[in-house]
C-alpha cells in the first residue's frame, strides 16, 4: 500500500481492539521493509512512546549506532536492501524521522544486565518529548533485559520489533509446559519446497537442499508466470509438477531469476507460481513456503485460512497444520526469505523427512 494507506488502515485497526490495561507490539521486519515506519507514526498520538528494537542476535540480526546489521554487514550494503529499497534510507531513526517522528538512541547493550537502570533510562528520554526511541541491541541478553525493564513500566508506551524482541517478552509469561510442542507427523506424501524469494540468501540454501537430499527442482522463468496459462510452457509444467508429486517425489520449485527483475512484481510472481501448483497441492504430505508473499500466496490458493502452530523446527522457521474441519491437512512450514544458514532450508526438510511415514522403496 502506499504509507498513508498502511498508517491509516494500522490507526484503524488498533482502535477497533485496543482494550484498556492491553499492551500494543507492533510486530515489524527485521530488514526494515514495508511501511513499518510510517505505521508507527500513526501509532504514536495513540500508544505512547514507541521503543523501537528490530534486533533479533539469533537470526544475526543486531542494530548498532541506530543501523541495522545482517550477520555483521551493514543492511543498506546488503544485496536485500539493493534490490528492494536502495532508493531509502536504511538507518531506523532516519525512517522514523521521514515519517514526522522525534527520535533518541539508547545503548542498550551497555545496560544488558540492569534492567532499573535502563528503565530510568527510558523514563528520561520519554520525559525529553522523544516519539521513538531506538535501541541498539547485539545480544540476546540486551532484549530480555529491556522486556523486564518495562514489564510493568507506568509509561505509556508500545513495543516495536521483530520476532526477537517478541520471544523475550512472551518468555516472561510462558509456563514451563508452555514451552514444549507436540512431536511431528506429518501424513504420507511428498514435500513441496515452494521458493519465491530471491535474496542471495535462498539462492545458497535451495543449492544445499539440491545437493544434499534427493530432491528434484524445477525453476520456472518468470515470462512464464506473468503470462500464466496463456505461455505455451503452463500446461507442460502444470503437468510435470503433478506427475513428480504424484510419484511421491520431494519438489523444490523456484523462481528463475532475470537481470531486471522488478522487485514489485513479487505478489504477482508468487501467485502466479501457486496456481501453477493448483489441484496438485492435494497430493503433498508437506509445505515448506521460503519468502512471506509467496507463503500467503499458496495457503490462498490452496484455500487454508488458518493454521494451527505446533513447532519451531529452527529459530524463526515455524511449523504447523490446517485448523481443524479440512481432509486434507499437510504440515505447513514457512521462513522468511532474507535469513537462515546455507542449511536452514535443508534442515527443515530433513527434519519432516525423517518424521513422515513413507511407503517403502
Amino acid at each position: 500500500m502506499p504509507p498513508d494507506e498502511a498508517a491509516a488502515r494500522t490507526r484503524s485497526i488498533y482502535t477497533a481492539h485496543r482494550r484498556a490495561g492491553q499492551r500494543l507490539y507492533k510486530k515489524i521486519d527485521s530488514t526494515l521493509r514495508g511501511n513499518w515506519a510510517a505505521e508507527v507514526a500513526a501509532l504514536r498520538p495513540l500508544a505512547g512512546l514507541a521503543i523501537v528494537a528490530p534486533a533479533h542476535p539469533a537470526l544475526g540480526r543486531t542494530v548498532s549506532g541506530g543501523n541495522v546489521y545482517i550477520g555483521g554487514q551493514a543492511l543498506a550494503d546488503t544485496g536485500l536492501w539493493k534490490l528492494e529499497h536502495a532508493h531509502r534510507p536504511a538507518a531506523i531513526d532516519a525512517q522514523l524521522q521521514e515519517a514526522g517522528l522525534e527520535t533518541g538512541t539508547l545503548d542498550g547493550d551497555s545496560l544488558r544486565d540492569e534492567p532499573e537502570a535502563l528503565a530510568e533510562r527510558i523514563q528520561a528520554l520519554a520525559s525529553h518529548g522523544v516519539d521513538a526511541l531506538v535501541v541498539d541491541a547485539r545480544h540476546e541478553q540486551t532484549l530480555r533485559t529491556l522486556a523486564l525493564a518495562m514489564t510493568h513500566s507506568p509509561l505509556p508506551f508500545f513495543w516495536v520489533g521483530s520476532g526477537g524482541l517478541a520471544r523475550e517478552i512472551a518468555a516472561l509469561e510462558a509456563s514451563p509446559a508452555a514451552t514444549g510442542f507436540a512431536g511431528l507427523q506429518p501424513p504420507p506424501g511428498p514435500t513441496l519446497v515452494l521458493v519465491g524469494s530471491l535474496s542471495a540468501v535462498t539462492d545458497r540454501q535451495c543449492a544445499v537442499l539440491r545437493d544434499s537430499g534427493p530432491v528434484r527442482e524445477l525453476v520456472v522463468p518468470p515470462v512464464v508466470l506473468r503470462r500464466g496459462p496463456l505461455h505455451v510452457e503452463w500446461q507442460s509444467l502444470h503437468a510435470r509438477i503433478g506427475e513428480l508429486l504424484g510419484a511421491g517425489t520431494d519438489l523444490l520449485l523456484r523462481i528463475g531469476r532475470e537481470q531486471a527483475l522488478d522487485p514489485s512484481e513479487g505478489a504477482l510472481l508468487a501467485e502466479a507460481l501457486a496456481k501453477l501448483v493448483g489441484v496438485h497441492f492435494a497430493k503433498i504430505g508437506a509445505l515448506i513456503a521460503t519468502g512471506g508473499e509467496t507463503a500467503r500466496a499458496m495457503l490462498v490458493e490452496a484455500r487454508i485460512d488458518s493454521l494451527e502452530l505446533l513447532a519451531e523446527l529452527q529459530t524463526g522457521v515455524a511449523a504447523g497444520v490446517p485448523r481443524h474441519g479440512r481432509a486434507h491437512r499437510p504440515y505447513i512450514v514457512t521462513k522468511a526469505g532474507g535469513f537462515g544458514g546455507e542449511r536452514t532450508l535443508y534442515e527443515a526438510w530433513h527434519r519432516l523427512r525423517l518424521s513422515q511415514p513413507r511407503a517403502p522403496e
